[in-house]
């Protein structure tokens, strides 16, 4: 379910199209089926291309030699996030860093002097209008569609239409009320949304179906945290961490958890990992 065409991707980023497809077939970008023809609908391209697309302009402008460039751009590809929204994370040069930060976290793709600072927000504002489309064109076509097609949606438009990402997991959950990921994914946006509660839900069903999803683990924790349970918090990061003991924040949360509750011992214990997790 990728929403953006090569015209599309021409128009927002300001290359040509056969920039665009130049860059498709260095294999920069994320995989597609039937790469440079249209597929069904338009649909080409994803919002995480456009992030990749945009860094790879910076980059070429930036007069970098080509062969770090596809380093640098495919090391990328793999550090962006999936399964969370792309609109928080800026891009930008920290000394001779490519750095990609979501504001908590940063970290670094490739190791190459360059000139860059973009933040995603602005790109998935331009992006915005053909998303809808998008979301239009998804529901127009809602019957050929599957629980996974709406769930790869949601994650298209999570970055630029929230609204519509959040109708997109809903209508997957219709279709297959067991995807963990759209359960995850659906709380997490609801929990943005100040609707914590009802993110609670999603999160538990989503570790229901799917006891080792650690980011649910994770996600249910801040909730916990949020509605004022920090026992219950600790039980879910501690659980998080027992699915992936790489997963920093989770460290960094009972640590301060512990640390409000007397437990210094175990604080410094948690704070101590999340540094080595993070330096």
């Amino acid at each position: 379910m990728k929403g953006y065409n090569s015209r599309d991707v021409a128009r927002l980023l300001g290359l040509t199209v056969a920039q665009v497809r130049g860059f498709a077939r260095d294999g920069f970008l994320t995989p597609a089926p039937a790469a440079g023809r249209r597929r069904r609908g338009g649909l080409q391209f994803s919002f995480q291309d456009l992030v990749i697309l945009r860094t790879a302009k910076a980059l070429v402008a930036a007069r970098i030699p080509t062969r770090r460039i596809r380093r640098a751009l495919k090391k990328l590809r793999l550090e962006l996030p999936r399964g969370r929204s792309l609109a928080e994370l800026r891009i930008t040069a920290e000394g001779d860093r490519i750095m990609v930060s979501d504001g908590e976290t940063a970290w670094n793709p490739e190791s190459d002097q360059t000139h860059l600072d973009f933040a995603v927000s602005d790109l998935a504002t331009r992006a915005a209008p053909i998303a809808r489309r998008t979301a239009q064109a998804a529901r127009a076509a809602a019957g050929d569609l599957d629980a996974d097609d709406w769930y790869e949606l949601g994650l298209e438009l999570e970055a630029v239409e929230p609204a519509e990402a959040r109708d997109a997991y809903r209508r997957a959950l219709e279709l297959d009320a067991h995807h963990a990921d759209a359960h995850v994914n659906l709380g997490r946006l609801l929990h943005e949304e100040g609707l914590v509660q009802e993110a609670e839900r999603h999160y538990r069903l989503a570790l229901r179906e799917k006891p080792e999803h650690a980011t649910a683990a994770f996600n249910l924790g801040i909730a916990l945290e949020d509605l004022d349970r920090p026992g219950d918090a600790v039980e879910a990061y501690r659980a998080a961490l027992a699915l992936d003991p790489r997963l920093a924040d989770a460290h960094y949360n009972v640590a301060r958890l512990y640390e409000k509750g007397g437990k210094k011992a175990a604080a410094l214990r948690h704070l101590s990992i999340y540094r080595r997790l993070t330096s």
